[in-house]
This record gives structure tokens, sequence and C-alpha cells, in this order.
């Protein structure tokens, strides 16, 4: 075996810095501290059965230390800020699925829709414990899903273990460029005076998309649109520019959602809506289930609590916590021969809705809880998925009992949608008012 080597003494001043720079308040490290972290470096260098390299304990260290905060706080790699960049902006190689590391596996929250992996037939609560027959155990998320990417039209082979199966079993896909489809839309109701617009994740074209989705409805084709069904249902999320202008769409004022600290009792930021209701106070409903997260439940939250939306379906995800994108470089971090050592995905606040709800392990309560039963497609199992079915989840307080999530599951017949077919009734009943 080729034996790695490393200047120890530019190892311990990077440990140092990285963690200087990651304490709060300024606090530097206690002396006693820094020992402690040299002798183990120097145990692991001298002692360890195997030759160790320095970027991987590094980037071992960093996650082991984020990891114990909250299941969102991780260190990106070059490569995985790079793939992160990749994500927000709506295309990207792989099999199409939203994850989340739990117990050293991989537990699926939700696939994508219209992706290899929903096609192949991966559910939310699948959790993932091969990937081509290796482990995952032991493994960080960005090394998994690392595993999972590669060239389009090349397979890789998933092993996965689901509730109520005796064995683990494996799917085969065939991965591919993965454009998330963003914007599907469709007329539906007794008169075809429905608009319904699927919305499956809030990457950087999603305002753009709806927008002329709406324009299309409001001033040219469909001019006989009279109220609207937006489906956020399994959308994991994305960017909070998106949501804030999605929702601007359908208010004319007050406040959107807004960052705090609790730690610190502060507002950071508040986000306001600018005049312009896009449907003119058409009647509106939104869709949402265990599988609406982080941006879908800014949305949701946003126009429940301004009344401008009916929600129907089940309890969301939970996901509000914010986090912010540190970028670690050769400027801040003193590392010879290093342009970009990655980034710090940190959680730093919290969402909250315009009456002053907490998004984070509570989702939104839909007005209507409507629970979807399975269908005979393929005997699906249905599996809540949430926040606080993840470790370490941040609560409110040491006592704090309260769950979020529920089932995210969206039958493939449109026919056998509980929630969709209930939407469209209730807005029949609506447009026969106005």
């Amino acid at each position: 075996m080729l034996i790695k080597t490393y200047n120890k003494s530019i190892f311990t001043i990077l440990c140092l810095i990285i963690l200087n720079s990651l304490s709060l308040e300024g606090k530097t490290l206690e002396r006693e501290n820094v020992d402690l972290l040299n002798k183990v470096i120097d145990l692991v260098d001298k002692e360890y059965i195997e030759s160790t390299e320095q970027s991987e304990l590094v980037e071992a260290a960093i996650n082991g230390m984020l990891q114990s905060l909250d299941p969102h706080s991780v260190y990106l790699t070059p490569k995985d800020f790079a793939n992160l960049q990749n994500d927000t902006s709506g295309e990207f190689g792989g099999i199409g699925i939203e994850v989340t590391m739990e117990n050293g596996v991989i537990k699926v929250i939700s696939p994508i829709d219209e992706t290899p992996a929903q096609k192949a037939g991966m559910i939310a609560g699948d959790y993932i414990t091969h990937i081509n027959k290796e482990p995952i155990f032991g493994k960080n998320l960005n090394d998994a899903v690392d595993l999972m990417r590669g060239k389009p039209n090349t397979e890789v082979a998933i092993t996965v273990v689901r509730k109520e199966k005796d064995d683990a079993f494996d799917i085969t896909i065939i991965r591919d460029i993965i454009q998330i489809p963003g914007i599907k839309s469709e007329i539906k109701g007794k008169n075809n005076n429905i608009g319904y617009i699927r919305i499956s994740a809030f990457n950087e074209r999603t305002s753009e998309k709806l927008y002329k989705e709406l324009y299309i409805h409001e001033n040219n084709k469909n001019p006989s649109i009279k109220g609207y069904i937006l489906d956020l249902r399994r959308n994991p999320g994305g960017l909070l520019k998106q949501a804030i202008e999605v929702a601007n769409m359908f208010l004319d004022y007050g406040e959107i959602v807004s960052t705090k600290r609790p730690r610190f009792e502060e507002k950071i930021n508040s986000f306001e809506a600018k005049r312009g209701d896009f449907i003119n106070q058409k009647p509106l409903i939104i869709l949402v289930n265990g599988g609406s997260a982080s941006a879908s439940e800014i949305v949701a939250g946003a126009l429940q609590d301004h009344n401008r939306a009916i929600i129907i379906g089940t309890r969301t995800f939970g996901k509000g916590s914010v986090q912010t994108l540190y970028p670690i470089n050769k400027n801040n971090l003193y590392f010879p021969n290093s342009k970009n050592l990655g980034a710090l995905k940190l959680t730093t606040a919290e969402y909250f809705t315009p009456r002053g709800r907490s998004i984070q392990a509570e989702g939104i309560e839909p007005d209507f809880v409507i629970k979807q039963e399975p269908t005979k497609e393929n005997n699906p199992e249905i599996y809540e998925v949430g926040e606080t079915q993840l470790n370490e989840f941040i609560k409110k307080d040491s006592n704090d009992k309260s769950e979020s999530g529920s089932s995210a599951y969206i039958p493939l017949d449109s026919s056998e949608d509980t929630q969709l077919n209930l939407a469209v009734e209730i807005m029949n009943d609506l447009l026969l008012k106005i």
C-alpha cells in the first residue's frame, strides 16, 4: 500500500483555524482542547492500522462535529459545493431522490417527480443500505450521494430496506440527467374552469415558469379559469428567494416569512409582499403532505396565515431551519496550494410564518386534513416522513414532544387521488357561489 504522508504542523494549523472559525461569538479553543486535538491527530498518524489522508481526516473531523448538531449542517467539499449549485439550477446528474442520513444509512424523503428513482419504484421512507453492493454504513451523506451519481445511461444497483418487508431487495436504476420538472399545468373542474398547477421543487426558474403559466391562464389561452389549485405535495423545497416570489404572486401586502434566531431572541429578516395578486383574488387551494418541506411550507404557511388559500392534505415535513452557506477558501483559511476548500452549510436560524408560527419540527397543519389511502398500484406501502423522525433535529426545548410530517404518497392514477379530487370538488363548490 502506498504510504501517504503530510506535514503535521500544517494539518494542526488548518484544524485550529477551521475550529476557531466555527466557534461561537469569537471564542477560541481552550489550551487543553488544542492539546487533545493534537494528541488524537498524532496517535492516528503513528498508530492507526492503515495510512491516513490529511484531507479525509479534516473532512471527517468537521462532519463529525456538525452531525452532532442537527441533520442539516454539513461540510461540503469543493465537488459537493459544485454539485449543490448544479442542483439548485434545476438540472443535475443522478437518479432523482431527496435524501437524508439516519442511523448510518440513507433515508429517502421523497423521489422527485418523473425521475428514474420514481419510475423504478422507490418511495418515501425507503432506507438505502448499499449502492452497487458497497455498504453505506460509515460514509457521510455526500459520499453516499456521490456513489449514486454517474454518467447518464449507466446502471446503479440500490439495495433497499422497506418497512413490512422481510428482506432487503435491489432496485436497478438507469442514471439520467435529472431535469426537475418544476411546473406542470392542467385544466380541471366540471366546467374546465380550474387551473391545476403542480410545483415539484423550488429551483432558480420556478417563479419564472409559474409566472408564464399564470399569464397564459389569465391573459391568453384560458380566460375562463375561475380558480386555482397549487399542488406542493412531495415538494422538498429549494431556494428561499423562489418561495418568496411564488407566495408574492398571490398576495397584495403583508409579511411572507421571517427568519429568527431564537437563541439570541432576534429577528434577522422579514420578507414582505409587493402589491399585485397575479390571479386577482381568485379562489386558491394548496395541496400539501409529508413530503412538502422548507420552501413549500413557507408558501403554504404564508397563504394560510393571510387567509388567501385553503390548505388541504396532511401535516407537512417540518423543515423550518435556515442553512447559511459559508464558502471556505484561501482568503479565510490559509491552506497552501488550494483556492477552494468547499463550503460549510450551517443552520443559523428558523423560519416563522406571518403570524409567528415556527415551522421547525411542527410543519403546517392543513385546514382540511385528508389522508391518502393506498391504491391497488403495485400494493404500495405508505410511510410517514418528517423532521421529527431525523436524528438530532432541533427542538424548541428538551420537553418538546411535537411531531411533524405525514405520508408523502401520491397515487399515479389521478382518479384515485383522494386529496386532489377533494380539492377539485371544493373548488367547484366555491365557484358556484361566486
